[in-house]
């Protein structure tokens, strides 16, 4: 069964969300606060596949529960709920780790785009790390990439990923040196019919290069491309 953590303080934005979650064939359990989520999620034996997390909180705010959650699992996919006004806190949410994020008011359509999504990613990944830990592998000076078991070594020394993060990583090794636009890189993690902007590849970009330069302000791999995109460049170019 697919599982969702919902937290949301708001008892109708709450009911909103699991009553369209549970007509799409999601099993969901649901927090009022921060803390609240933080005791389900490590309670519950079986494991969550998504949770979905309102910023503004009592107690802890969602901010606190997506880093707590991110140290726990690599693999959870994490959406975060934000107010309009709240454009700070969604940058931070996603370099705390967070996959994306709904600005509300949403629809029950963009909702589930963004659940349904998420919890594909999050299914990928764990089927390959299940079933296959020798495959193939794209190796870039430092860096390897396994595609079979999702990992990342630099130097041989492991970076931890998220399920977007390696998607943005294999989208980069396999077309290295090759500018890459915003858009491109947002239809080819993110999807074709992604409702939100391009501001999320920046972060995500921001928050790769804190785990894979030497020096994340200046950069020498993950290179930003001024009015296109980035670029990934190899020791060869």
């Amino acid at each position: 069964m697919k599982k969702v953590l919902v937290a949301e303080d708001e008892e109708s934005i709450r009911e909103f969300i699991v009553i369209n979650l549970t007509r799409s064939g999601y099993n969901v359990e649901q927090a009022a606060n921060g803390v609240a989520a933080l005791n389900k999620f490590h309670e519950d034996e079986d494991g969550f596949d998504v949770a979905i997390l309102d910023i503004m909180m009592p107690e802890l705010d969602g901010l606190s529960v997506c880093k707590e959650l991110r140290k726990c699992s690599s693999d959870l996919g994490i959406i975060m709920l934000s107010a309009k006004t709240q454009e700070m806190d969604k940058v931070t949410g996603l370099l705390f780790g967070a996959d994306d994020y709904v600005t509300k008011p949403f629809s029950p359509s963009e909702l589930m785009a963004r659940v349904d999504a998420v919890y594909r990613r999050v299914e990928m990944t764990r089927g390959f790390r299940k079933n296959d830990t020798t495959g193939e592998s794209i190796i870039l000076d430092e860096f390897e990439l396994n595609l079979r078991n999702r990992t990342l070594t630099k130097s041989s020394n492991i970076i931890e990923l998220t399920q977007v993060e390696f998607q943005i990583i294999e989208y980069f090794f396999k077309n290295p040196n090759a500018a890459l636009s915003r858009n491109d890189i947002l239809k080819q993690v993110w999807g074709e019919n992604y409702f939100g902007d391009e501001k999320i590849v920046d972060v995500n970009i921001r928050r790769l290069r804190m785990k894979i330069e030497d020096n994340p302000s200046s950069p020498k791999r993950l290179v930003t491309i001024w009015g296109l995109g980035y670029k990934w460049i190899t020791g060869n170019e």
